[in-house]
């Protein structure tokens, strides 16, 4: 496809229009090294859901950064109501009326639902906060959202799906009229992304401009109404979302097609030998509160999926698999030998390597260069009195910066400064590097883009090829079909199927979620 061809023409926009609530124009920021915005312009109008959409490292958070006060633009302007601003601090944006809930959602656990919801705002009687007119105010925004959530509970007693609908009442109490929900959707199941949504069409009623980032197209379409596409930094196009078919939208996005995707959608399955001995083989291996007693098996050359809903058990049973958690029951053979997987220096010295779902948590070192967290995990290996050579180093920075594609390709850029998608490619590096047999990969794909997904899964399927041994953990039952090379299903905490995945339906795997037992 020739890089013309990529591009799609900005459809046409029905008038009249009102006057956006923001207008973005010619929006440029400069990083060192690296243009993360280029002449980018946004419009926002009033009683909307606005889609903004991208690959990882398009400029989306950068654009909504620049929109809240948390960095300033080299050139540009922004409008608010047909003024021009120029916000210093996130604070400053807020009090004009822009407010952002994020997929961590940035509120105080320890306090209640009402502190959270008035917080800096408290109404006050005799110099002292006035508690009982904070609770009714918290009731109002809660009952003009239909949230039947109790203002005096605690914040963090509730699920990241209720704590970001107390988000999105307080952004109401400050009588937002821009909302920005960035990754709302991440880690809510189905019924709260329902809920979510619910109180998202409730807000754009009342004429409020919502801007919404996801990387879920179905979510996308279901809920938006317009949306803006960037590629590496600049505009690709404004579309009514009713006007752009989705493969428009994902070439849009990424710029060529996804042969990758589809290859591999008809990739042939890959064979065990009878009576080959597992890679991996774990028996009745389970942890008292976490997950029941499972079995797993994988060999040589193949990938082994964990399908379930968020809280199944998929992420409990990958981390007893490297022996970051203990197990209380069962037993693991490597290559057919007996071993106690107590720790993950132990798990490592067998040659298994885990992935975390948890990127920010577990993974990134934001302060160090994008070399160092390459390295990181080879040299915990050889031991800090043993340091790697420095061209050496080198040498194996710069193949895998290459073979994964980095971007940029920079290997003393700080690693926070890279996208998600881009820094998960650095991770995974990092493990390749340790030269593992068995991978264990922790929701690889979630919050990174279509293209960066792509490449992940085609490496994948290129590791198995080789010989490596993977477990792909996904919520995203499709992309477990399409790479898998056999599925368990979790609900409830335990192990209720093991399938192959040549043979499965999407359909299969949904009841057995649902109901524990596979369609006829």
């Amino acid at each position: 496809m020739s890089p013309a061809a990529a591009e799609v023409p900005a459809a046409p926009v029905p008038s009249p229009l009102p006057e956006p609530v923001v207008a973005m124009t010619g929006i440029t920021i400069q990083f060192p090294g690296v243009k993360a915005l280029d002449d980018v312009s946004l419009r926002l109008f009033p009683g909307e859901v606005h889609a903004l959409m991208g690959e990882n490292g398009a400029g989306k958070s950068t654009l909504i950064k620049a929109l809240t006060g948390v960095y300033p633009y080299d050139a540009g302007t922004v409008t608010l109501g047909g003024v021009e601003q120029r916000f210093a601090t996130p604070a400053d944006a807020q009090a004009a009326g822009i407010s952002t809930v994020y997929q961590e959602v940035n509120l105080c656990p320890n306090l209640t639902v009402t502190e959270n919801i008035v917080l800096g705002r408290e109404p006050r009687r005799r110099g002292s906060i006035d508690k009982r007119a904070s609770r009714e105010r918290a009731r109002r925004v809660l009952r003009e959202l239909h949230l039947d959530i109790d203002p005096r509970s605690v914040l963090g007693s509730h699920p990241i799906a209720v704590q970001q609908l107390v988000a999105i009442a307080r952004a109401v109490d400050t009588d937002a009229r821009v909302l920005v929900l960035d990754e709302p959707t991440s880690s809510l199941d189905a019924g709260e992304v329902a809920e979510l949504f619910r109180v998202v069409r409730s807000l754009r009623e009342r004429g409020v401009a919502i801007l919404f980032v996801s990387h879920f197209l179905e979510q996308v379409y279901e809920i938006s109404d317009r949306m803006t596409v960037l590629r590496n930094g600049r505009l690709v196009g404004e579309h009514r979302t009713a006007d752009l078919p989705r493969t428009d939208l994902v070439r849009a996005m990424i710029g060529r097609e996804l042969a990758t995707l589809e290859d591999l959608e008809h990739a042939a399955p890959r064979p065990v030998e009878d009576g080959a001995v597992p890679r991996l083989a774990a028996s009745g291996l389970g942890r008292r509160g976490a997950i029941e007693p499972a079995d797993v098996r994988v060999h040589a050359g193949r990938v082994v999926g964990l399908a379930g809903l968020l809280g199944s058990g998929r992420t409990e049973l990958t981390r007893l698999l490297f022996g970051a958690d203990r197990a209380s029951t069962g037993r693991v053979e490597v290559d057919g030998r007996p071993v106690r997987l107590r720790s993950p220096r132990g798990a490592i010295a067998q040659g298994i390597a885990f992935l975390s779902e948890d990127r920010k948590g577990e993974g990134v070192v934001g302060d160090l260069t994008v070399r160092d967290n390459l390295l990181l995990a080879l040299q915990a290996r050889r031991g800090w009195l043993r340091p790697i050579p420095r061209r050496a180093g080198d040498e194996m920075v710069a193949r895998y910066i290459r073979a994964l594609d980095v971007r940029p390709a920079d290997p003393e850029a700080l690693l926070r400064n890279l996208s998600g998608g881009n820094q998960q490619k650095v991770l995974l590096a990092r493990w390749l590097l340790t030269e593992p047999r068995l991978l264990l990969l922790d929701e690889p794909t979630r919050g990174i883009d279509i293209g960066a997904k792509a490449q992940i899964q085609e490496l994948v399927a290129q590791l198995a090829a080789e010989g490596m041994s993977v477990v792909f953990v996904s919520a995203e039952l499709e992309e477990v079909l399409r790479i898998c090379d056999s599925v368990v299903v979790l609900r409830d905490r335990q192990v209720v199927a093991d399938l192959d995945a040549s043979d499965t339906s999407l359909d299969g795997v949904v009841d057995l979620i649902a109901r524990g037992n596979a369609r006829d």
